[in-house]
């Protein structure tokens, strides 16, 4: 970040001074943090009200850690660091971050990629960072820090050294995106899919397009927008920016897939076709739909000036960089665990029993633990049935279905004459699975991370496992 005084501070964000201080043109702040246990020296706490947890209760501890001071939504008078009120103090991270970015532009020259869809935006973040680190000068979001509080602390990180700011943008309702280009307006906008997520609170299909439409909308004037040739939905949206970009394997796609194939391993490889050449490639990542991934993140690392044998070079070499995504581990007891288990909904879900049916088809047993996909609203029951149907359809031999909101999957399977068990929680099948696995089987945990089914995945991969049963 770079450095403020706590008086411009204040004028950024409209705060009154308050605290141990008489002047705030002494105080300087050099970054900005909203843990109390991330505080460094010279460094800003922002307070946040939470349903659990209220940050105001923990200015003594940033206070010990060296905080210069902190943002706050109250009157603290036993303070112990001087503080700056604000009427709300996400609103005013976000007006922090709003402002920074704009003293970055003026200074110099960074490029904002904003990256969005309803699945692969991690990963997709993930490989454009390998892919743009040799550029120097890279600032990427930790773990998914993709909405109103994780992007302005994403973009807080960023200082006159920074040359190029990937951040991912997520969405669960329409204005989302709107209100994070307003802090953030990428120069480069990267739609990946749009799928069937959070349909609660988008509505439908439809509901969903619109609201990731919202990133190209927000582009800087005659920024790019670099679009999924093979969704309609995204594709539609060209109209929308003044210059595009496209990806995917349609033959109308300027940064293209040909020739793909998916081993037993679950690798795909492809021959990568772009306006440089073409290049073959096999992907580190597991899964065919990382391919859409892949080609994404080529596709702005090359339009960024990176050379294709290099962007091939890596894409054959990153795998996994944030945790419960694809990750696979070939246990001991000689089974293989796919654990996807940090997020899920419809599309994501179909894409990972894909992989898994790509994986067993040298003979070994696919079983799929199957949790609740939430925030679908009313579609819950019909999208729950789909997966199983379509687990069923592609032969997995065993499919365990975790949590009440999961269960359509289980009559769906059943129903056509498929073998799957219901575990009402991750106790009872991790339970499960210590009878139903053997040596050979290849297993999926697939859920939305509020269910807390990674606990399983964590479980299965353990040195410790069978002996975890019930265990926490």
């Amino acid at each position: 970040m770079i450095a403020l005084t706590l008086a411009e501070v204040a004028t950024i964000t409209g705060g009154a001074l308050g605290g141990p201080v008489t002047a705030a043109d002494g105080v300087t702040v050099t970054s900005v943090a909203i843990d109390s246990r991330a505080v460094v020296p010279g460094g800003l706490f922002v307070a946040l009200p939470g349903e659990h947890v209220d940050g105001h209760d923990y200015l003594e501890a940033a206070a010990a850690a060296g905080a210069a001071a902190a943002l706050v939504s109250r009157d603290l008078p036993q303070a112990p660091l001087p503080y700056l009120r604000v009427t709300d103090s996400a609103a005013a991270l976000a007006d922090l971050a709003r402002d920074v970015l704009s003293r970055l532009r003026a200074a110099g020259d960074v490029v904002v990629v904003g990256i969005t869809g309803s699945v692969g935006k991690t990963t997709t973040k993930d490989l454009l960072a390998e892919l743009l680190s040799p550029l120097g000068g890279l600032v990427a979001p930790v773990a998914s820090f993709n909405n109103e509080i994780g992007l302005p602390l994403t973009v807080l990180r960023a200082d006159h050294d920074t040359r190029v700011l990937v951040l991912e943008m997520g969405a669960d309702a329409p204005g989302n995106l709107t209100f994070l280009t307003s802090v953030a307006p990428p120069d480069i906008a990267v739609e990946l899919i749009v799928g069937h997520a959070h349909l609660g609170g988008f509505g439908s299909i439809e509901g969903v397009a619109t609201a990731k439409a919202e990133l190209v909308q927000g582009l800087v004037p005659g920024g790019l927008a670099v679009l999924n040739a093979d969704d309609a939905r995204v594709l539609g949206m060209a109209r929308l920016a003044e210059n595009v970009l496209t990806f995917g394997r349609s033959e109308s796609a300027q940064v293209r897939a040909v020739d793909v194939s998916t081993g037993p391993d679950g690798h795909a490889e492809l021959t990568l076709v772009t306006a440089q050449g073409r290049q073959r490639v096999r992907l580190a990542l597991t899964g065919d739909h990382h391919v859409t991934n892949a080609l994404a993140a080529a596709a702005v690392a090359l339009h960024l000036g990176r050379p294709l044998e290099e962007v091939a070079a890596t894409l054959a070499s990153v795998g996994p960089s944030s945790p419960h995504r694809m990750q696979v581990t070939d246990t001991p007891g000689g089974v293989r665990v796919i654990d996807d288990a940090y997020n899920a909904n419809p599309t994501s879900m179909r894409a990972a029993l894909a992989a898994l049916a790509s994986m067993t088809t040298t003979g070994r047993r696919g079983v799929a633990v199957i949790g609740e996909m939430l925030e679908l609203g009313p579609e819950s029951a019909r999208e729950h049935a789909e997966i199983g149907r379509y687990a069923r359809e592609l032969g997995i031999a065993e499919v365990v279905v975790v949590g009440e909101e999961a269960q359509p999957a289980l009559d769906e399977v059943l129903a056509g004459g498929g073998s799957a068990v219901y575990a009402e929680n991750v106790d009872e099948a991790r339970a499960l699975l210590t009878t139903l696995l053997r040596p050979g089987d290849v297993v999926l945990v697939k859920a939305s991370n509020g269910t807390g089914l990674y606990r399983l995945s964590d479980a299965l991969t353990s040195p410790a496992w069978p002996d975890l049963v019930g265990a926490e």
